[in-house]
């Protein structure tokens, strides 16, 4: 453990720190990073803090705390500026404006192949072929391939998929796919479509209805109605689309970001202009000191969203729109444009079609934080009306509950969520493999997962206020029997949640430890409303780590016992063909062309999964 540190004498750091450029960070007592900052010239920045009247009552808490200084000198502002973001999310300090997002942005791909793909992709631009974005969130992306499946028959599966396919697949009977596969579509036909699906990414959708209303034509004029039919429908549905989508007049590449402010609490909410559309949005709540201002929100925005590690990766617009000018803005700007290696423009002061645009973006910044708050009043309500069936000194804090899962005592799963005030803390969810008892005893299962959980814990602090337990008296009896032995100082209140005899919402009954009391809450009590909420989301994980690990199995399970198929075998056979059921499909001559499998061998395959 870290010694605390000595009391700062800053007139002997000041009287050496030097006056280059650079970034400083302030530590506490404790030696943690409590604030991070960057200065042209850090002599004089750092010397500000320690004047008679320093100005705000946050700068004063923050000297009053510091304990040391480190400083890094860099050769210029615009370094000092990313190695500033650098720190701020590596120390996370308590003074600074926190941002708290580094996912990489999704994209959509068409791939360079000969029959290209397309799809989602995230990360590094690593994969050749056309990236179109970037989109908010991976929802977004989704919305956009199922669109897409509609408009342009391009295939969306894998190519190891692609590869294994001797007959066209579900998607070229629903028309949503042309089966390049196995050659019911000319590879210039194909192309074609490829082509015309990057011009509508683009934005060009009124130049791809004129290719294909040209194309239709000619198809007539050769007689050839079943081909000019099709392209009559696509140019339907491509119109419908046209006229579903907003379709800016000059913004053709550029981010937009609201601001909305309620005391300590913001929202920052960012506009994504893509090729003249409207691609979605996003809000971000970040941390904020007291007695911040709208421009160092907003600054702070800019640098902890821009300059992250995918840079180059066409995350930086050719625009960006502020709702107030912001400090240092011609600097940022020709920072954002070297770093984009394209010119970047950093406007605040905008009109007519921007202004509209900044309008909205406050608007949806105002009404996200509003909804935020709304739903943590109301998580925070139900949590009062259940303690006032629990009547717990100091209140609740913090739920926990357990479910479990498996399919007849196979692949048994147990899961443990968690809820605060704010609603479920989802990075303190747990999975649990259950292990070592006999198959489908749930009351082992759930003595199994209590004991991963606080089989260990020694600070009864660490521990919930309540824990419910999904299941009847059985798993609450071996719930409080784990307990007893542990002789804790204190321990969880425990209450079983026993679905009603038809098993339908509203009926349930919650059975308090001990003395075994039923108790049935009305149906439209907000206390019973946060016990279904815990409830539903424990058996939810639940159920999706069950599912996810007996596919895992399933998978494995039908090649294990063959004779001569090791792990490499097994994964070559999925890999190329595609996945069990293709090999399930498969003829020995099939299984035959998968590298490493001779003739021998895939008669052998063939033979033991079709029981031969």
């Amino acid at each position: 453990m870290n010694s605390p540190l000595p009391e700062f004498d800053h007139q002997a750091f000041l009287s050496v720190v030097t006056q280059q450029a650079g970034v400083y960070r302030m530590y506490d007592k404790d030696q943690t990073v409590i604030y991070v900052g960057k200065a042209k010239d850090l002599k004089k920045r750092l010397t500000s803090y320690f004047r008679k009247d320093v100005g705000s009552n946050k700068t004063k808490a923050l000297v009053k705390q510091i304990c040391a200084i480190d400083v890094t000198v860099t050769h210029t502002e615009g370094e000092a500026l990313i190695l500033e973001n650098n720190y701020i999310k590596k120390y996370q300090p308590k003074y600074n404006i926190l941002l708290r997002d580094d996912k990489s942005y999704p994209y959509l791909l068409i791939t360079d192949h000969k029959h290209p793909k397309l799809g989602l992709h995230r990360g590094g631009k690593k994969v050749k072929g056309d990236y179109f974005g970037p989109y908010p969130t991976v929802g977004a992306v989704w919305q956009s391939l199922r669109l897409m499946q509609k408009l342009f028959p391009i295939r969306q599966c894998e190519d190891s998929y692609y590869r294994a396919r001797s007959r066209p697949c579900l998607q070229y009977q629903l028309n949503r796919c042309s089966a390049p596969c196995v050659d019911k579509i000319s590879k210039p036909d194909y192309q074609q479509q490829v082509d015309l699906a990057k011009l509508f990414l683009k934005g060009k959708s009124s130049l791809v209805i004129e290719h294909l209303v040209e194309k239709m034509e000619q198809a007539s004029v050769e007689l050839a109605f079943e081909k000019a039919a099709k392209y009559r429908d696509q140019i339907t549905t491509l119109r419908k689309v046209q006229q579903q989508q907003y379709v800016s007049g000059f913004a053709a590449e550029m981010d937009v970001i609201g601001i909305y402010r309620d005391k300590n609490q913001v929202c920052v909410h960012l506009l994504f202009i893509r090729d003249h559309k409207v691609l979605g949005s996003k809000s971000y709540f970040p941390t904020i000191p007291a007695e911040t201002q709208d421009k160092d929100i907003v600054q702070a925005f800019i640098s902890q969203h821009y300059f992250g590690q995918d840079l180059k990766a066409g995350r930086i617009p050719k625009e960006i729109i502020t709702p107030i000018e912001i400090d240092n803005n011609l600097d940022i700007q020709q920072l954002l444009t070297a770093q984009a290696e394209h010119e970047v423009k950093l406007l605040f002061n905008v009109r007519t079609e921007r202004a509209n645009y900044i309008k909205l973006a406050n608007t949806n910044a105002q009404n996200a934080l509003v909804t935020k708050n709304s739903h943590k009043e109301s998580v925070q309500a139900r949590f009062i009306a259940l303690n006032e069936v629990f009547d717990l000194d100091g209140g609740i804090q913090r739920i926990e509950c357990f479910d479990i899962s498996h399919t007849m005592g196979q692949q048994t799963i147990a899961s443990n969520v968690v809820f605060n005030q704010e609603g479920p803390v989802k990075s303190d969810y747990r999975r649990y493999n259950v292990h070592g008892i006999t198959p489908g005893d749930d009351y082992a299962a759930m003595a199994f997962a209590l004991n991963k959980r606080y089989g260990k814990v020694t600070n009864v602090e660490k521990l919930p206020d309540i824990v419910f337990i999904d299941g009847g008296k059985g798993q609450l009896s071996k719930a409080e029997q784990f307990f007893n032995e542990l002789n804790l100082e204190k321990t969880p209140l425990l209450v079983g949640v026993a679905k009603g005899e038809s098993r339908k919402p509203g009926l349930e009954t919650l059975i308090l430890a001990g003395s075994h009391q039923l108790i049935s809450l009305p149906g439209n009590s907000p206390a019973l409303h946060l016990v279904q909420h815990i409830r539903d989301e424990s058996h939810r994980f639940a159920i999706a780590g069950h599912r996810a690990k007996r596919q895992k199995v399933s998978k494995k399970s039908a090649l294990e016992s063959i004779p001569g198929i090791g792990v490499k075998k097994r994964q070559m056979l999925l890999k190329y063909l595609g996945g069990l059921q293709e090999v399930l499909q498969a003829d020995v001559t099939d299984l035959a062309k998968v590298p490493g499998i001779s003739v021998a061998l895939a008669t052998i395959i063939y033979d033991a999964l079709h029981d031969n």
